[in-house]
């Protein structure tokens, strides 16, 4: 009986990778449509304009912490200053661009290597959010009165960007799937 059940656990491989896969797609669909609203716009703007590699998507980087809406909240003059700021035009681009790995990354039984260059993209993407945690203040526990601050105490932004860990090496395993299933298409057209 236990040996069966060890078994049966030892051979969930593809399960996990299906949903690894699943999760993905799941994840850039639902996060990349959320780009089109302005809450969550206004909630990338810390990491955008932190970023040494993205902070020109944005017209005034250096002023967005006098124009921050809390989640949730709108108010009106913080909303026209992410406007002119580029905020919600980037934010949709983004969006797009997450919608579009994907989808690519769901193509993987019928276009193996648009999936797999497309899980190449998320595992760069990763990294990229990944730096977020050395770029952006607000990724730590700000010091006001607990004595708990800074490194190692990850905010609310931080917890969200240390999960990129289980994306990146998710987005290795779609990736090498893709590869060799493009790789096996094409020895059986030889084949054929």
């Amino acid at each position: 009986m236990k040996s069966s059940i060890i078994n049966t656990i030892a051979n969930l491989d593809q399960l996990g990778k299906n949903a690894i896969r699943f999760g993905i797609v799941v994840v850039f669909l639902w996060i990349g449509g959320l780009k089109f609203f302005t809450y969550e716009a206004d909630g990338v703007v810390p990491f955008v304009a932190n970023s040494p590699f993205m902070s020109f998507f944005y017209n005034h980087p250096d002023e967005y912490k006098d124009h921050m809406n809390k989640e949730g909240d709108l108010i009106p003059a913080n909303h026209q200053w992410h406007i002119a700021n580029n905020t919600y035009g980037f934010s949709a681009g983004l969006g797009v661009f997450l919608i579009t790995l994907g989808l690519l990354v769901a193509l993987h039984k019928v276009a193996p290597l648009a999936s797999m260059i497309g899980s190449g993209f998320i595992f760069l993407m990763s990294l990229g959010t990944l730096s977020f945690l050395i770029t952006t203040p607000e990724s730590w526990v700000p010091h006001l009165t607990d004595e708990q601050w800074g490194f190692p105490y990850l905010s609310g932004r931080g917890r969200l960007v240390i999960k990129d860990i289980v994306i990146l090496g998710g987005a290795i395993i779609t990736m090498s799937e893709s590869a060799k299933l493009y790789l096996q298409n094409k020895a059986s057209k030889k084949v054929a």
